[in-house]
């Protein structure tokens, strides 16, 4: 199933923090692309940093995209996801 990505923040290492539609924050790493084709271009991490939400994926200014399904399949959940399923609140928790 398709899953829009509705917010990307660039982390160190090469990560990246999506929350997605259902509200579910994941976290993909981006380290296995970075020797491939156009994605060498985010080596540069203040050009990595420029990350950015669009149209349900998430890209960078030159262009260079992902599938939002990729992204949803290969991300692991993101820790404070876990802790507020566990709670029962979805969404980010304040820890």
């Amino acid at each position: 199933m398709y899953w829009s990505v509705t917010n990307a923040k660039a982390l160190d290492d090469y990560q990246l923090e999506l929350t997605f539609e259902t509200n579910e924050v994941k976290i993909f790493d981006m380290k296995p692309y970075l020797e491939l084709g156009v994605f060498k271009a985010l080596k540069d991490e203040p050009f990595f940093q420029k990350v950015r939400v669009s149209f349900g994926s998430v890209a960078w200014p030159n262009g260079i995209d992902l599938d939002p399904e990729v992204l949803y399949e290969d991300g692991k959940p993101s820790a404070a996801f876990c802790v507020a399923e566990e709670r029962g609140v979805y969404g980010r928790a304040s820890i």
